[in-house]
């Protein structure tokens, strides 16, 4: 993964996790682990997941 492409991914799965850590339904109480807890580790993991599915798809569509 080039650079560019990592940046990108950095910046929307942050974008994603904010909004999953907004969300009450999702993230409902902080851990006493803080981020090194298992369901911050879990969360963060999907928002990384989510992010580069979304590049994928978008870069899909455009070709």
């Amino acid at each position: 993964m080039d650079n560019s492409k990592v940046t990108e991914v950095k910046q929307i799965a942050s974008e994603l996790l904010a909004g999953m850590l907004a969300n009450p339904h999702i993230y409902p109480t902080v851990s006493d682990e803080g981020s090194q807890g298992q369901q911050e580790q879990t969360l963060m993991i999907l928002a990384i997941e989510l992010a580069e599915s979304l590049i994928a798809k978008v870069e899909n569509r455009l070709q």
